[in-house]
């Protein structure tokens, strides 16, 4: 079963205060260059995940993972300061898939890039199978 339309509108309100308090008030050192990507949150608005991306290598996702750890108390304090919702949403943040499976799919498409050339290439130098005119009507032989 889908979200219903408040949990949705709750879920987007979240999206925006986290990211707005990641830009403004948030000032660790370890945090890096994050973008909120998704907020979800569960249909009796008692938990809500948080999908991030960071930019940068191996060692500045884990810097940052472990920043928005920390501060998740004074996130979730302002969230529950905006909602203004009689139960403030337990906060979880994930680190979103989306740049891996965007660098897989570009990779496959520059390899489907790669066999068309290819195939362009043997289609330039092909000849009919057969003869010159594979339409041409056999000869009937009768006896």
């Amino acid at each position: 079963m889908g979200q219903s339309h408040r949990t949705q509108k709750v879920a987007d309100r979240i999206k925006v205060v986290v990211a707005q308090l990641l830009e403004t008030k948030i000032k660790d050192p370890r945090l890096g260059f994050v973008t909120v990507t998704d907020a979800r949150v569960t249909g009796d608005l008692q938990n809500a995940s948080i999908f991030y991306t960071v930019l940068g290598d191996e060692e500045q996702r884990a810097a940052t993972a472990a920043a928005l750890e920390s501060a998740k108390g004074v996130i979730r304090s302002a969230v529950g300061r905006d909602l203004q919702t009689r139960i403030t949403p337990s906060i979880e943040f994930f680190e979103d898939g989306l740049p891996e499976s965007a660098k897989a799919l570009d990779s496959l498409l520059d390899k489907v890039h790669v066999l068309d050339a290819e195939v362009a290439q043997l289609r330039k130098n092909a000849t009919f199978a057969g003869g010159a005119d594979p339409y041409k009507v056999p000869k009937v032989i009768e006896d």
